[in-house]
């Protein structure tokens, strides 16, 4: 499939398979300038991204076959499975219409694709609480019924496809006049270019031949004029939020009905078995509290758009630092340095939260004391940390990524995994960083990157002190009991053991290496924290201590009374106080309480 075809009257399922592969490429190439050009419904700088893996989920998924109808209906599974954003999810709603109007057929002939994808379009707008004009939307309606408007005066894809691709030209263009937030910012709307682009994609396909289409390279358009800035009371929502319902006879109608008070720009598409929920809202977790009724959620997203929108107007610094929610820093030095945290999940059986996001420290404990299910944690798949650094790398010039100990979760791994393909296709430097420790433990070290960065150090210099901080970092903490760690693989079962038979209460360190340690044992809560107290004065003897912070599971005496001796010992008050990470007191169990420091 490497000629240009002279006339094509049918396609098939690989044809359509390649072209939407051709589609893909251009989004991909143009990835950044979506993301600029990103200022509807709000300008949160994402709609390349959302697009660009959207279309990575048809690629990654799809094995075509000759076949048009049984492709099209796995391309649309995929574009439904992988979507994001708003842009994403109608642009998948839209094959799913297309995919389902389709008759049996292996190839289909103009009038038939014609047909399909005027009455997708209904697809696409029924799946939306309040469209709007001037979007993607419009420009899908205007050039689908362009084709078919075309459909009986053409008998050739290619010509069909070229008219109609500058239709859509034309109805691009005129997005800027059809809303005022365009045509304030003087930008055509980012999801209906991201759509023209796929369009040019498949058109090129046809035109120039599989081979040339795909291989095309298109100049970054890295010097597109600045937009105008929007501030934040244009943004009514913060939280972009997203899920993935599975089940048997769902109803979209009765999704959208139920959740709408709950925010905005609400978009609620798939079938009967499968619906997207895209929802800007201010309370994540009771988005999806509603949502579980309805099916088995399969997939959760949740951005803040407001994090976003200061990225792209007010950006501090030209590199990223990307933790992740186990380093407990509580909202407030999230946001004054832009730290962008990619949550572990949080598992109750069969069903599971975003960690701080859709399920918070208070809901964690009375899910604990409700359910008889053991929770259990884990890291955010490669996919997820790929997904944040493609975003990234189109806003800043390098990333520093630095997660918890590797010897106790495989998220350094999977941050590892994700960033490799990103560093290479965008010839970004991103650096992952292996903290050997956790909680405020790896806070302390996020912290004082952020710190350094925003004292203008350099993305080499921020490495070549990460040892150093990392071996001046301290953590201890209080166990009241050690099943849970135990059942984690965190500890020697042995040693839980020998803990049990005299009820000891232990202390565990977290070692240089990054191991839970069972350091030592005493009859009682108070014996423990007075010996944590104790080592903590002798390892901090003559030494200046940077900061120190205190976190806890459910259990605050415990925490503030660390808080009244860590003042008399270092004439100064924690930099913070704050609940442990649901998905860490997973791991460990409610009364746990650490100390964690960093020496100067």
């Amino acid at each position: 499939m490497t000629e240009t075809v002279e006339k094509i009257t049918e396609l098939n399922g690989k044809q359509l398979y390649y072209s939407f592969l051709a589609g893909a490429q251009r989004i991909f190439e143009h990835q950044k300038l979506l993301n600029k050009i990103n200022v509807f419904p709000v300008a949160d700088a994402d709609t390349g991204t959302n697009l660009a893996s959207t279309m990575r989920s048809i690629m990654d998924a799809i094995i075509p076959t000759d076949n048009l109808k049984q492709t099209a209906v796995a391309l649309a599974d995929a574009a439904l499975t992988g979507a994001r954003g708003n842009s994403g999810i109608i642009f998948a709603q839209f094959l799913y219409g297309f995919s389902n109007e389709i008759k049996s057929n292996a190839t289909i002939d103009i009038p038939s694709f014609a047909e399909s994808m005027k009455r997708a379009v209904a697809y696409a707008y029924d799946a939306i609480a309040n469209p709007v004009e001037g979007t993607i939307l419009t420009v899908i309606k205007e050039w689908a019924d362009y084709v078919y408007l075309l459909k009986d005066r053409f008998d050739d894809f290619i010509r069909l496809l070229v008219e109609a691709y500058n239709r859509a030209l034309e109805s691009l263009a005129g997005t800027t006049q059809q809303m005022e937030l365009l045509t304030r910012a003087n930008v055509v709307d980012a999801g209906a270019k991201g759509f023209v682009y796929f369009l040019e994609g498949i058109k090129d396909f046809f035109t120039l031949g599989a081979e040339k289409a795909l291989k095309k390279v298109i100049a970054d358009a890295s010097d597109i004029v600045e937009l105008a800035e929007m501030p934040h009371d244009k943004i009514t929502f913060r939280f972009c939020t997203e899920a993935l319902i599975a089940g048997d006879q769902l109803d979209k109608h009765k999704v959208r009905n139920y959740i709408q008070h709950c925010g905005d720009s609400l978009v609620v598409a798939g079938s009967p078995q499968k619906i997207r929920v895209h929802i800007h809202t201010d309370f994540p977790a009771e988005v999806f509290s509603q949502l579980q009724q309805f099916g088995h959620i399969t997939y959760q997203k949740v951005d803040d758009m407001v994090m976003q929108n200061e990225i792209l107007i007010n950006r501090k610094a030209d590199i990223a630092i990307v933790t992740d929610s186990s380093c407990d820093l509580p909202k407030e030095f999230i946001d004054e340095y832009q730290i962008h945290v990619v949550p572990l999940t949080v598992h109750f059986g069969e069903t599971y939260f975003l960690d701080r996001l859709t399920i918070n420290p208070p809901q964690f404990y009375a899910m604990l004391e409700k359910t008889e299910e053991n929770p259990s944690s884990a890291q955010p798949a490669s996919k997820e940390f790929q997904n944040k650094f493609e975003y990234l790398a189109s806003h800043y010039q390098s990333i520093i990524g630095i997660h918890l100990s590797e010897k106790l979760s495989g998220t350094y791994s999977s941050s590892l995994k994700g960033s490799q393909d990103v560093a290479v296709r965008t010839g970004k430097t991103i650096n992952i960083v292996n903290s050997t420790k956790i909680t405020g433990g790896l806070g302390l070290i996020v912290l004082r990157a952020a710190r350094a960065l925003a004292d203008g150090a350099s993305h080499e210099e921020i490495m070549g002190r990460m040892e150093e901080w990392k071996s001046k970092s301290i953590v201890r903490v209080s166990v009241k009991t050690l099943k849970y760690i135990v059942r984690s693989g965190r500890v020697s079962p042995l040693k839980s053991f020998i803990a049990r038979m005299f009820d000891l209460k232990p202390v565990i360190v977290i070692d240089q290496e990054g191991k839970a340690a069972l350091a030592s044992k005493s009859f009682s809560e108070k014996g423990s924290m007075k010996k944590i107290i104790r080592t903590i004065s002798k390892l901090t003897a003559g030494k200046k201590v940077w900061e120190y912070a205190i976190t806890h599971a459910n259990n605050p005496e415990t925490a503030q009374w660390y808080a009244e001796q860590m003042e008399k010992l270092t004439k100064r008050k924690p930099i913070f106080i704050d609940h442990a990470s649901p998905a860490l007191v997973a791991n460990t169990g409610p009364g746990v309480a650490c100390i964690s420091l960093m020496l100067d």
